[in-house]
Parts: C-alpha cells; structure tokens; sequence
C-alpha cells in the first residue's frame, strides 16, 4: 500500500507520517519511510540524531543509478538518458519490492528501528535538500522526480507499505506522483488556515479519483473537533490531540508507541484500517492509464525537449503492474 501524508507548512505531517510508521513497524509490517518534504525531519522523528539524519544519502543524487537499474532490458528506452520521472515500466523493466534487496535500496536506503526491541525495521529513504548548486536554478520537483520513478516501478501488496511524507503546500499536486498513492492522508488544523487547502486538495484529487481523508492535528477540545466538522465534513477520518509523547519526542527523548495516549493510539489505528481498506479498491488498469497519462502530457511539455527522444515511444500499451504477494500480516 502507498500512503502519502500532505499538509501545510507546520500542520504537523511530519510528525503524523513518523507516528503511522512507528505503527507499522509496531505490526511488524515491511515499510518504506520516504522523505520527500523540502524540509528533511522525518530521519529525526523517527529517531536519528542530528549527525545520522545528515549522512543519509539523498535519492536524486543516485538518479543515475535509479534509472539505470529500473531501465532494465527495457528495448523501448533506449538509454537511462532518456528516463523521466514519469517514465512508465514495460516489458524487460525492472520492478522494485518493499521487502526485497536491491541496489536501489543498498544505495539509497538505510534500516530504522523507530520501535527498538517492540517493532520492525524501518527502511527509509530521503530525496535530500537544497544544495548550494541547486539555489536560484532547480525546482524541488528535481528531487521528487526519483521517488516518483521509484512508485511508478513499484509492485506492492496488502500489508506492505510505502509511507511518504509529501512536501508541503499544493505542489504535491504539481506532478503526477499525487496519483501513485492508494491513500492520502491530508493534516490540517482545526484553523482557517488550516482547513483551506483541504477544498484545493479535494478538487484535485476527485479528478483522478485519489481517495483522500483529513486528519485533525492539534485539537484541543470539542469546538476545535466541531469546526473541522463543520469545515471537512465526512472526509474527516480521525483527529489527534495534544500530546506529551510528540512532546518529548520533539526533544529527543522518544518513548515507544505504546506510552502513546490511548486516543492518539486509537486515531492511528483508524488511519491503518483506513488504508488496509483501500486495496479492495485498487485498480492496477486505472493505476497504468493515469502514469501513462502523466507521461505523455510531460514528454509534449519539455521531456522530449530535454532528452533528444521521443519518449511517448516508451508506453508499453500491454503492460500493466500487478502486486506481488503480500506479507503476512500481523496482530496489531
């Protein structure tokens, strides 16, 4: 299952999508962390130090490699070149797996274990931050393109996860990755502010059919619930209060998940039968029309340009992903 978390800036996605994992890895459920915000928080939240979450490798600076691999015996891209990141797989591609080895992960993937003794390895992945040579040239979306090659190979099954922390703000919807995902968690405030992306996101989405639900953050009491009510109506799925565990996690001092308060226990638990829900409605044909979809409209847009090729020859139009068999899920 792939699961995005997306918010504003400081709704407290971040902290959200870290708790999700910590569920998972409590489950024993394989799961891969991705950092794809601009702001890179999610190594620490999820319990590396300073030192740790800066020497994690940043995925577009193996783009080379990614490509390379993922191209595979492909004959309708002629070299790793000509990949963009919307690049759908085909015949002779390379697929990736949540549990399997692969050099994608070896170069770009280092293991967590948010939950110590009490829960599963974590493998985690960060796109990487702004560089000095970056700055007043590149869009952030030249990072995300690796995660967005990535999930358009992926081949995932119930109780295997990809958990993304999206970058904040409308431009997850900027690119086509918005549709990768079997579930999107939205993070909003119980403020203006807070619930006003959530009508831009619900427009965006409903045109591809992205199911998406609203989890309150920060919510203090009956009239902060009652506003989001009133503001989200049913998307909202599940709300999360203050909370001395985020707290004390905030200042390096991590519990495990189970000193957690038992609300906030609760709200994870609706977000994880949420997504477990999705896969009876997962639809690999639409699933391939969308990534294709997005190809074609990026090749006549500057793909084309860029690469020397015409990369709408690279559509496989009898191709189409299917899942893997899924792990054995776990009690909760």
């Amino acid at each position: 299952m792939k699961i995005a978390f997306v918010g504003k800036g400081g709704s407290g996605k971040t902290t959200l999508s870290s708790l999700f994992i910590r569920h998972l890895a409590a489950r024993r459920s394989p799961v891969v962390a991705v950092d794809a915000d601009i702001n890179q928080h999610l190594g620490a939240a999820l319990g590396l130090d300073e030192a740790e979450a800066a020497e994690l490798p940043a995925m577009g600076a193996e783009l080379p490699l990614i490509k390379d691999y993922l191209r595979g015996t492909n004959p309708r891209i002629a070299s790793a070149e000509t990949m963009i990141k919307t690049t759908p797989p085909g015949d002779g591609s390379r697929l990736l797996s949540v549990t399997e080895d692969n050099p994608v992960y070896r170069a770009c993937a280092r293991t967590v274990r948010p939950e110590g003794d009490h829960g599963g390895d974590v493998r985690l992945m960060v796109t990487g931050p702004f560089t000095e040579a970056d700055l007043g040239v590149a869009c952030y979306h030249s990072k995300t393109g690796a995660v967005e090659l990535c999930l358009n190979h992926l081949t995932d099954g119930r109780d295997e996860f990809v958990v993304v922390d999206m970058t904040a703000g409308s431009d997850s919807f900027a690119s086509g990755m918005f549709t990768r995902f079997d579930m999107t968690f939205l993070v909003a405030e119980p403020t203006r502010k807070g619930v006003s992306v959530h009508r831009q996101y619900k427009e965006y989405a409903r045109d591809f059919g992205v199911p998406l639900c609203v989890v309150g953050n920060k919510v203090q009491g009956e009239d902060d619930l009652e506003f989001l009510r009133d503001e989200v109506g049913d998307d909202l799925l599940a709300v999360f209060g203050q909370s001395d565990w985020v707290r004390a996690m905030e200042k390096g001092r991590p519990r495990t998940l189970a000193e957690l308060e038992k609300p906030n226990r609760e709200a994870l638990h609706a977000l994880w039968e949420t997504a477990d829900a999705s896969y009876e409605r997962r639809d690999w044909n639409r699933y391939m029309k969308q990534m294709v979809h997005f190809h074609l409209r990026n090749a006549e847009s500057w793909g084309n340009e860029k690469t020397g090729a015409d990369l709408a020859a690279q559509v496989d139009p009898g191709f189409v992903l299917s899942e893997r068999p899924a792990a054995q899920p776990q009690p909760a």
